[in-house]
């Protein structure tokens, strides 16, 4: 083991902290919880008035598997759902599309159209329940569906509640579920903001996520310049939509990592927090303190759940699911122990809850506000990675834009190069992961994991032909029509996406169109 320890993001972790070491005018920096800047948690009770959302990913095979776990996870008392979908729907295409052969229903749901849409949801109370989605490109696609089976049960916009991610920055820079170049995506984007301005509007428009960088080898410095720095790229965005900036900041929310390094993650929500209040306010202009205020949805850290000695990631989400509530997260979803073996079983995804339940009710966490505000060594943790975050937005921005320095590619680099690390410290066993390179068994307990099955596609692709046979084609050929013509110019496009999806459309169909007029993005060289 080195002689010193460093943190994920390099800095120097002192075997001793002291008064020394907090910053000067530290009661003045620190604030008071639910005022600027924040850095105590966005809100002044926290979880003493009420705990945290609490969600779990879920989505499998079709939408009636799915929404029957849903309703199982409901049951278990979880407080919102957190859809996954699968490869085929992330990338706009149709289960019967032949790039989708061997992937639909395989890492979430497929979605198909808004058929499939009514069943996934169907017997959830949609004006009481608050639903993410974890769907990038095609978010506006799926919001609208959402929206379209709300109104169908007599659910106005005006009462929905959830989340789509809907951050396709990130996508180039570390997932790869992109369709459209960057430029359209971010019009995209921007004409989601201003449609559920009026429409949803209480709908979180976006989840500008560092999950995904963090997943691919991001060091917590990184996860958090990288996701702020598209964060600002939005909010350009935005404005120059002709959008005020109070007008939509408010709604923007964000979507961290929680990893087993408690006090450097704890720190990081509360630096993050710090540094979007004041780009807010001081560099945006933002008036309305809901601007300010960066609230977040925080998720285990998956890629550090082991296919060894599984039952002992039940101990590792304990542990970072306790670190986004120290760090004051506003909904968390916890990990199932058999993740890295296969999609989780009912019995793992209610443990999983069961983790939050305890954290929540069984322990004093939500007995006061912010317990380790004044920690010498958690705000000396705060200043190091503000201050590092801080340089390496200015990296970015040395190449006029988080946009222009992913096409230059720049946070990719910078991304592999610190997974690299990790790699190579986990190989040499300086970095320990528990049943893997240290305390192994020589024989691993026989699992039965959850299996999709295989018909799945088949039953998909019946389903289409049967939806295509069945509608009204030359309605929906006018609102595909209306859809292109809006997307060829300047007009928001989701009302057409919206009346083209009600006349059955399919995902990919419409996805298709927007192809048509904006083209496909394709990576450079440099990447």
């Amino acid at each position: 083991m080195s002689e010193r320890r460093l943190s994920e993001s390099g800095f120097p972790i002192k075997p001793t902290y002291g008064p020394a070491d907090a910053p000067d005018g530290l009661p003045e920096r620190l604030g008071e919880p639910g005022r600027f800047p924040y850095t105590r948690g966005v809100y002044p009770t926290m979880y003493t008035s009420r705990p945290w959302t609490m969600r779990q990913y879920a989505g499998f095979g079709t939408a009636t598997e799915s929404n029957a776990r849903y309703h199982q996870l409901l049951r278990a008392g979880t407080m919102g759902l957190s859809v996954a979908f699968d490869l085929p729907t992330q990338m706009g295409y149709d289960s019967d599309d032949p790039i989708a052969h061997g992937e639909v229903g395989k890492v979430g749901v497929a979605i198909d159209s808004i058929e499939d849409m009514r069943l996934l949801f169907d017997g959830i109370p949609l004006d009481q329940v608050s639903t993410s989605m974890t769907i990038n490109a095609p978010g506006s696609v799926l919001l609208l569906l959402y929206q379209l089976v709300a109104e169908e049960a007599g659910v106005l916009g005006s009462a929905l509640k959830g989340t789509i991610q809907n951050d396709i920055l990130k996508e180039y820079i570390a997932r790869g579920t992109y369709i459209f170049p960057p430029k359209p995506s971010l019009r995209l984007v921007a004409d989601t903001f201003g449609y559920c301005r009026t429409e949803v509007p209480k709908w979180n428009t976006i989840s500008i996520s560092g999950y995904h960088m963090a997943e691919a080898g991001a060091s917590p410095v990184q996860e958090i310049a990288f996701t702020l720095a598209n964060g600002l790229d939005y909010v350009r965005a935005a404005l120059a939509a002709g959008l005020a900036v109070d007008d939509f900041a408010p709604r923007l929310s964000f979507f961290f990592v929680a990893r087993t390094t408690l006090l450097e993650e704890v720190a990081k929500f509360r630096a993050a927090r710090r540094i979007w209040a004041r780009l807010m306010r001081d560099e945006f202009g933002a008036k309305d303190p809901k601007s300010w205020m960066l609230r977040f949805h925080t998720q285990t850290a998956g890629v550090q759940l082991t296919a060894q000695q599984p039952e002992v990631n039940l101990v590792r989400v304990a542990v970072q699911g306790l670190g986004a509530v120290l760090g004051g997260t506003q909904s968390l979803h916890t990990n199932s122990f058999d993740e890295a073996i296969a999609l989780p079983t009912e019995k793992a995804a209610r443990l999983a809850l069961r983790t939050q339940q305890v954290l929540a009710y069984e322990t004093d966490l939500t007995a006061t506000v912010d317990p380790f505000a004044g920690s010498y060594v958690v705000e000396a943790m705060t200043d190091e990675i503000e201050s590092g975050v801080l340089a390496l937005m200015d990296r970015v921005f040395e190449y006029g834009s988080s946009v222009d320095a992913i096409e230059a590619g720049f946070q990719k680099r910078e991304i592999e190069t610190s997974a690299y690390r990790i790699a190579q410290e986990i190989d040499s066993g300086e970095r320990v992961v528990v049943g893997v390179n240290r305390f192994t068994v020589d024989e691993e307990e026989p699992y039965e994991p959850l299996r999709v099955d295989p018909t799945i596609e088949a039953a998909q692709a019946e389903r289409l032909a049967k939806l295509r046979a069945s509608r009204d084609a030359s309605a929906v050929e006018r609102a595909l029509a209306d859809l292109r013509a809006a997307a060829s110019g300047t007009e928001n496009v989701l009302p057409p996406m919206k009346e083209a999806l009600r006349a059955r459309a399919t995902i990919g169909e419409v996805c298709g169109t927007l192809r048509q007029v904006w083209g496909t993005y394709r990576p450079t060289d440099r990447f």
